[in-house]
């Protein structure tokens, strides 16, 4: 029996950025063609506009149903929404382009819920722009989440020789302390744990940041945080025979990561685990939204508003994002 290529949506995310310009770069590439079955969830005009500014000669393909999709090499198919002016500006934020990005990635939960495609990789869409334009949300992963009805989520960044998984993201250092507690952080320990079991790993071997310095250095910094908030999550996890560690110090577990120590870190709050990703290189990056009944990937960069329009834009971690979307997807 033969496996059918995963078929994988692509958001385009915020028109005015430069989500259309390394989709296009990024589907330029015939591997990609095959290891899966691409299309755009977007606005086939703002295709052709970026397609025109880096080359590669790629024609686009409007389409108002997944059914009419031929996926080949050479012509980017677009389930084409119609939402943005053909003049949309570049590097500006606008509602439009704000509430366009959310309607491409609440039509690709549709068809995914609908068993039509195998997983979503989505292309950076701008958080001022999507509250301009009537969605409050702080980003991608809480969207996905609440469209699925999913609770128990959390935000996963994948680079080569590190693995970060988040107990809170995208809100404020002071609320972070405050939302942290031990049932959270074993719920993320958990997470890392069945994902990177189903991706091979016999037993993942978990680290688990501090909030403090020196992971509190035994009260000496802090107001206790690591004993009331993170060590009782950690013990449920061990008792449950899950491979975990820590609170460990953040300043060094990274670094033991990175040099095979540990296969995945849980961070306590954004800035921790998304600064020493980041520091190995934007286009390596990968962010998947881990706990949704859905496989979701996306680049682990902003809509670079300062450079769009120019035709400079790297897709090296959309590619990276459409590889791992492949190997994360259900097998036909």
């Amino acid at each position: 029996m033969s496996i059918q290529k995963p078929v994988i949506g692509i958001t385009m995310g915020d028109g005015a950025g430069v989500g259309p310009e390394i989709i296009m770069k990024a589907l330029g590439d015939p591997q990609i063609y095959d290891r899966c079955s691409p299309f755009v969830i977007g606005d086939a005009k703002i295709l052709r506009r970026a397609g025109n500014l880096v080359g590669g000669g790629l024609n686009i393909r409007s389409i108002q149903d997944l059914s009419e999709a031929e996926f080949a090499y050479g012509t980017v198919d677009c389930l084409d929404l119609d939402l943005l002016p053909a003049d949309l500006p570049f590097g500006q934020v606008s509602a439009e382009a704000g509430n366009a990005a959310f309607r491409y990635l609440e039509t690709a939960i549709q068809l995914a819920n609908a068993g039509k495609m195998d997983a979503i990789c989505t292309a950076p869409l701008n958080k001022e722009a999507l509250h301009k334009g009537g969605h409050m949300y702080p980003g991608h992963t809480e969207i996905l989440a609440e469209l699925t009805n999913t609770e128990d989520f959390s935000m996963m960044l994948s680079a080569p020789k590190l693995k970060v998984i988040h107990v809170t993201t995208h809100i404020g250092i002071i609320d972070a302390v405050k939302k942290i507690n031990a049932d959270r952080v074993y719920k993320v320990i958990k997470l890392a744990h069945d994902t990177l079991k189903k991706a091979g790993y016999e037993q993942p071997r978990i680290a688990v940041c501090g909030v403090n310095p020196h992971a509190g250095e035994n009260g000496l910094f802090g107001y206790g945080e690591e004993e009331e908030k993170i060590i009782p999550g950690v013990t449920r996890a061990q008792e449950e025979g899950i491979q975990a560690v820590g609170p460990l110090p953040a300043d060094t577990l990274f670094f033991r990561t990175v040099r095979g120590d540990f296969d995945i870190v849980v961070a306590m709050y954004h800035d921790q685990g998304h600064g020493p990703v980041k520091v190995l290189g934007l286009e390596a990056g990968v962010n998947i939204t881990v706990g949704l009944p859905i496989i979701r990937t996306s680049v682990d960069h902003g809509t670079a508003f300062d450079i769009a329009g120019k035709g400079i834009a790297d897709e090296l971690s959309l590619k990276e994002a459409l590889r791992q979307a492949v190997d994360l997807a259900p097998k036909r």
